[in-house]
């Protein structure tokens, strides 16, 4: 059973951004302080990612532990409430994202994910220096 009534669910799940989110301004705030120079949710490349550096040929998505299904992570909590249609929803994220992530592997660019939850307090610097040098490793990642 939902805690919340469907208009106050309907409206909390509105206010959900697909672009801007905080995690992604955290991890651009940090590249740009770091001297990295980006695009941001270019819509030339498939999926829009959510930071392209193509300098190092790099792209960045920064994921949602929910919307994105992160297997194993502990702030994936799957629905109470309609859960037939979540988990067909993040099912069809998940193979969406793996299709986009494939293509943009064959167009010549790197593909890093970074986690909402690798984000947090905790790890979020680790994460983030680990960032810099995934991007400019020359190695496949």
């Amino acid at each position: 059973m939902d805690i919340h009534s469907k208009e106050t669910r309907s409206y909390n799940m509105s206010k959900i951004r697909g672009k801007d989110t905080k995690p992604e301004t955290l991890v651009r705030k940090y590249l740009f302080a770091n001297g990295f120079r980006f695009r941001k949710n270019d819509k030339r490349y498939p999926g829009t990612p959510d930071i392209v550096i193509p300098k190092y040929r790099a792209m960045i998505f920064v994921n949602g532990c929910f919307w994105h299904g992160h297997e194993g992570c502990r702030y994936f909590v799957v629905p109470q409430t309609n859960t037939e249609f979540w988990m067909k929803k993040i099912k069809v994220n998940i193979e969406r994202d793996e299709r986009q992530y494939t293509q943009l592997k064959e167009m010549g660019w790197r593909v890093i994910v970074v986690w909402e939850c690798q984000l947090r307090p905790d790890s979020r610097e680790q994460t983030l220096m680990n960032l810099i040098l995934l991007i400019t490793s020359h190695d496949e990642s």
